[in-house]
């Protein structure tokens, strides 16, 4: 059993020419209804986080100043959005949507975000087109509530979760575990609790064994209540802004032996989509596509 969060404004428009590719966050659901993978009842329209869940991973000063449109031009810069207020509203259900998505898994098994996998925002800045850290905030809120005990983020976008290694810095109850290409962005490197520096041009064959080996070991060792999965599909060969060569097939594996880990081991887990940047907008749709017939077979 699943369930997708997904909202209207997780669509807004952007300057022409901007490299993010918003559309997506419309395609895929209808991609997802047109191949009967979910219908309308496993969609959900989230609520947003409230300023207190917000300030458990965020200092109140980059919040206020995010929040009152005050950024400075190179803050905004470095966040890769212009701000708005409906941009600040959007992250704040996307981080609502990954929470109440984990509520929901502790009971259910998954649940997936259509958007989320925000890993470059840090405590006190955003970065990489991320504002919000989702992941971050819906674990903050479970650890306070005591709903879980050990929480262990598995994030397999293209490049580091630099913001989410550093806001669970020195945090027993989170690990962190990021696999990555190793000159991609971030150039500064943050210092997850694991961290896997691929080579650029890693193919399937390479990144899958790698793969399995530390999760076995990671599951095994850390026993977590609930998994945090950032499947970006900025891992397939040709991503404007990946160097890995993982092929659609490969990225589809890569979903499997995440999923079925958590399914196999009754382990809740969370799935949000992260980046994808394929020329082709249909590659990047056709992947995270993928993802979601993965839960559908697993649970």
């Amino acid at each position: 059993m699943f369930k997708i969060a997904w909202k209207e404004n997780y669509v807004l428009p952007l300057p022409a020419n901007h490299p993010f590719p918003m559309e997506k966050y419309e395609l895929l659901p209808m991609q997802l209804k047109h191949e009967g993978i979910a219908e309308g009842e496993d969609f959900f329209v989230p609520e947003p986080v409230t300023v207190d869940e917000i300030r458990l991973t965020h200092t109140s000063e980059y919040w206020n100043k995010l929040n009152n449109l005050q950024l400075t031009v190179k803050e905004e810069k470095k966040a890769g959005f212009p701000q708005s207020r409906e941009m600040v509203d959007r992250e704040v259900d996307i981080a609502g949507g990954t929470y109440q998505l984990a509520l929901f898994a502790l009971e259910n098994g998954c649940g997936l975000n259509i958007a989320g996998g925000t890993h470059h925002a840090f405590t006190d800045h955003g970065e990489g087109y991320c504002l919000l850290n989702d992941n971050a905030v819906a674990a903050n809120i479970l650890l306070r509530d005591k709903k879980v005990r050990q929480v262990l983020i598995v994030d397999l976008d293209v490049h580091q979760g630099n913001g989410t290694a550093e806001i669970f810095q020195g945090n027993e109850n989170v690990f962190t575990f990021s696999m990555h290409g190793e000159r991609n962005y971030p150039l500064q490197k943050m210092e997850s609790d694991l961290d896997i520096h691929l080579k650029c041009g890693t193919k399937d064959g390479e990144y899958l064994e790698i793969l399995k080996s530390n999760l076995d070991r990671l599951i095994d060792s850390e026993k977590p209540d609930i998994i945090f999965y950032q499947a970006g599909v900025d891992v397939l060969e040709g991503d404007k802004f990946g160097r890995l060569s993982l092929s659609m097939k490969g990225c589809m594996e890569r979903d499997y032996e995440v999923l079925s880990h958590c399914a196999a081991k009754s382990i809740p887990c969370v799935v949000t989509m992260g980046g994808g940047y394929s020329r082709q907008l249909s590659k990047i749709i056709d992947a995270h596509t993928n993802t979601f017939r993965v839960v559908r077979d697993l649970f």
